[in-house]
C-alpha cells in the first residue's frame, strides 16, 4: 500500500515507529507535514499538493495532527476523505475529541463518568462558579492545554480567583474540575484501535506534582483494567466516532472518570511501558480495512 502519515516532525517516536512498522510490512510510506500542503476545492475535483506536486495515488493516511494544528490537519484530512482515501482518524471526531469542553460534553450527555466541570465564560459569574465547586482544591485547565501545561491546582477560592482573572487578561478560554483526591496523583490509558484496547498504563506524577503526564516527570507502569474501566473506554472511543485514542481516566469511589480522549495518542510511552507494538497493529488496522 501506499501510506502518508500526516505529521510535523518526522523523527518524533510516534511517527518513526509508524514508518518502520509499515515498511517491515513491505508498504511505502512517506512523512508529510499537513501545514504545508495546499488544498484545492473543486466540484468533484478536490487536489491536495505539498511542495508544489500533486499527491495521488494513496491507499491510506495516518494523521498525527498536534493541537496547534486541529483545524487546518481537520481540512486536510477532510480533503483527503473526500477523494476517497482511508484515513485512521476522521476530522469531525478530532475535532470534537480536541475541544476539552466539547468531549466532557458530549461524554457526559451518554452516561460517560466524567469529573465535575464547570466552565466559565464571563469574570461577573466567577464568585458564583467558585462556590459551586466547593470544597476546594480544584483544577483550572486550558480548553487547549496537552500533555499538562496550563494545568494549575487552586487550593481555595482565592487562589482560583486569582488564577482565572489571569487567564482572562489573556483571553484564555479555561474549564474547572473537582480535584479527585482519592486518585492519589495517578492516571490510567487506556490505548484502544479498532475496538479493541491494546494496551494499559498506570502513570503516577511525580513527588509534589498532581500531573501525571510523562513529558512532565511521571512515571508508568503495566496494568490490567477492570471490567468497567474497559467499558468506559471503549464506550468513549466509540461515542465520538473514533478508531484509533487514548483515554485517559481516574479512578474514583464511584467508578472511572473520563479526563479526555486523545484523537492523536503518542506511542513512546505505551509501547515503552506495555511492550506491545502499538504502531504494528495500527498498520495491521489499515490493512484490515483496505482489504
Amino acid at each position: 500500500m501506499n501510506i502518508i502519515i500526516l505529521s510535523r516532525n518526522a523523527s518524533l517516536y510516534s511517527t518513526q515507529s509508524l514508518v518502520d512498522a509499515a515498511r517491515i510490512r513491505n508498504h511505502y510510506v512517506r512523512v508529510i507535514d499537513h501545514m504545508a500542503c495546499d488544498l484545492i476545492i473543486e466540484s468533484g475535483k478536490s487536489k491536495i499538493f505539498f511542495n508544489n506536486q500533486p499527491i495521488q495515488h494513496i491507499d491510506a493516511v495516518i494523521p498525527r495532527i498536534g493541537s496547534t494544528a486541529t483545524s487546518y490537519g481537520a481540512a486536510v484530512i477532510r480533503q483527503f476523505e473526500s477523494q476517497g482515501v482511508f484515513s485512521t482518524l476522521h476530522a469531525e471526531p478530532l475535532l470534537k475529541a480536541r475541544d476539552k469542553l466539547s468531549c466532557l460534553q458530549i461524554l457526559g450527555s451518554q452516561g460517560i463518568g466524567v469529573p465535575k466541570t464547570v466552565y466559565v465564560s464571563n469574570p461577573y459569574t466567577m464568585p458564583y462558579l467558585l462556590e459551586e465547586m466547593e470544597p476546594y482544591p480544584i483544577i483550572i485547565k486550558l480548553v487547549s492545554g496537552t500533555q499538562g501545561m496550563g494545568v494549575i491546582l487552586a487550593e481555595n477560592k482565592s487562589n482560583a480567583e486569582s488564577i482565572l482573572e489571569a487567564f482572562y487578561t489573556t483571553k484564555e478560554k479555561v474549564i474547572l474540575q473537582k480535584f479527585i483526591k482519592e486518585a492519589k496523583g495517578a492516571d490510567i490509558r487506556a490505548f484502544v484501535v479498532d475496538g479493541e484496547i491494546v494496551g494499559a498504563m498506570k502513570r503516577q506524577a511525580k513527588p509534589g506534582d498532581f500531573r501525571s503526564n510523562l513529558h512532565r516527570g511521571g512515571t508508568s507502569e503495566l496494568i490490567k483494567l477492570s471490567s468497567q474501566e474497559e467499558e468506559t473506554a471503549l464506550k468513549s472511543v466509540e461515542i465520538l466516532g473514533l478508531k484509533i485514542a487514548g483515554v485517559d481516566m481516574l479512578k474514583t469511589h464511584a467508578g472511572p472518570v473520563v479526563l479526555e480522549v486523545n484523537a492523536s495518542p503518542g506511542l513512546e510511552g505505551i509501547e515503552g511501558t506495555t511492550g506491545v507494538d502499538i504502531a504494528g497493529k495500527i498498520i495491521s488496522f489499515i490493512e484490515k480495512n483496505r482489504k
